[in-house]
């Protein structure tokens, strides 16, 4: 789990619900992506979704996101969420300038950063509770862990308070007792509203942007006490800019989902080979195997063992579930079922009680009765199997229509026993207790417990080998 060592001793109260404003404009050129930054996917959420998850985690009573219009990133906000569009002025003072209406003066203001998905809501807690305590105009959240280069270094005052930021962005220019200071700003605040806004009015522009972090010497001027909430968790700082950051916060964030279905009874064979995303459930005593994807909307029974080197999107499991070498794609899968290896189940699938699926058979929009077994090799599109039955290898049903381009269903009863390569050619039914006679291409209902055969009789041709081994001898040319 994240390493979190707050300081001083939190004890995470809070005098009212923050408003949150989370800082969510702007494409990333860096990315190389016409989708915006913030709504690149981590674990299966946008990363503005982690923060906004995280500040309502931590009591927000409020949560707005600064976005640009026709970014395409208010519409994809989850419910409750407002969005606060920037139409005016450029820079993070102008982007929170953008969300002062309705925020009363004695209101406590959280700004975050919408590509800072790794934010955790005990921090958020810590430090507005930080903030409260010491009736500060501002709280900075700062740390002395991670390489400070690029960073602005925190000044402290006599008292221990925030006497002012040091830019480092020209370090040639910088003293060398500050550049040498550790601690350093993290870009995550919070502020009482009346000074934050009587501040940003009066923040001056910097080659054509308002800064936030002008704010600080002025509401320093006017009497507000700034406070450094220093705290040893490092994820807060990872921002994202590049796929590469991208990727680096997702293994975090992989990381920390593991932990906590480990936490919950679950055991992961191989978590460093393992890919889960947010909102996935999975019961006790279920073991992961090595090479496991698991992705968003699936939900997993107890004592299951899932892999190796299986995948699972939107998929949901019984109890007691096998699953080994598959792909399983908006299907059902009831307790005590076994499936593969190297079995494909497509969206609409139900695989019931104590059914088995077994080697390269692929499955689609067909209910598969409780105990039936289709072991290998075939195909099931568009059919409903009753339950005990057997399904021989190869089969297939032939569930469209070229020249009509419909799909229709096969019906297959209880307890029949389909032999090796047949094909139900649908719309088709076979009764229960029927049989079918290897090689068939069933066209016609079967009755229940008769056996359908159709394939042409078989002939043998006598001295045939002979014969063509005598042809090709007459064939050949004369010396």
């Amino acid at each position: 789990m994240r390493d979190l060592r707050l300081r001083p001793s939190a004890t995470l109260r809070l005098v009212g619900k923050p408003t949150v404003l989370i800082m969510a404009a702007g494409h990333g050129t860096r990315m190389r992506s016409s989708l915006p930054k913030v709504l690149h996917p981590v674990c299966g959420r946008p990363m503005i979704h982690w923060v906004i998850e995280a500040a309502r985690r931590a009591g927000a009573g409020r949560i707005i996101c600064v976005t640009r219009p026709g970014e395409g990133v208010a519409e994809e906000l989850p419910d409750g969420v407002e969005a606060a569009e920037q139409t005016t002025g450029e820079g993070t003072g102008a982007a929170v300038l953008a969300a002062r209406d309705g925020i009363g003066p004695d209101a406590t203001v959280v700004v975050l950063s919408g590509d800072h998905p790794l934010i955790s809501d005990e921090l958020i807690r810590w430090m507005v509770e930080r903030h409260e305590s010491e009736d500060a105009a501002a709280t900075l959240l700062t740390t002395d862990q991670i390489d400070p280069a690029g960073y602005g270094r925190i000044v402290r005052a006599s008292d221990d308070s925030v006497e002012r930021i040091v830019e480092t962005k020209y370090p040639d220019q910088v003293p060398p007792e500050e550049l040498a200071i550790r601690e350093v700003n993290v870009g995550t605040y919070a502020f009482t509203a009346g000074a934050l806004f009587g501040a940003l009015d009066a923040v001056a522009e910097t080659g054509g942007e308002r800064y936030l972090t002008g704010v600080f010497p002025l509401i320093s001027q006017h009497g507000g006490r700034l406070v450094a909430a220093k705290t040893d968790d490092v994820l807060s700082s990872l921002g994202v800019n590049t796929r590469a950051d991208l990727m680096e916060v997702g293994s975090h964030l992989n990381k920390q989902l593991i932990e906590q279905h480990a936490v919950n009874g679950v055991t992961f064979a191989s978590p460093e080979t393992t890919t889960i995303e947010a909102d996935v459930e999975i019961g006790k005593d279920t073991v992961i195997g090595p090479g496991v994807t698991i992705h968003a909307g699936t939900r997993i029974g107890e004592g299951c063992e899932i892999g190796p080197h299986t995948t699972l999107i939107d998929a949901t499991l019984g109890d007691r579930v096998w699953i080994a070498h598959s792909y399983l794609v908006d299907c059902e899968v009831e307790s005590d079922a076994k499936i593969g290896p190297f079995a494909y189940l497509r969206p609409g699938t139900v695989v019931r009680e104590g059914a088995k699926i077994g080697t390269f058979v692929e499955i689609k929009n067909s209910d598969i009765g409780r105990g039936t077994k289709v072991p290998h090799l075939s195909y099931l599109g568009d059919a409903d199997v009753g339950e005990e039955s057997n399904i021989g290898a190869g089969n297939v049903t032939a569930n469209y229509n070229a020249a009509t381009r419909t799909k229709s269903r096969t019906q297959i009863g209880n307890r029949v026993k389909t032999s090796v390569d047949t094909t139900f050619v649908a719309p088709v039914s076979v009764g229960d207790g029927a049989y079918t006679g290897a090689g068939s291409v069933i066209t016609d209902d079967v009755p229940e417990g008769a056996l359908g055969i159709a394939r042409a009789r078989q002939k043998n041709v006598e001295g045939y080998a002979e014969r063509k081994e005598q042809e090709a001898s007459d064939e050949q040319p004369g010396d």
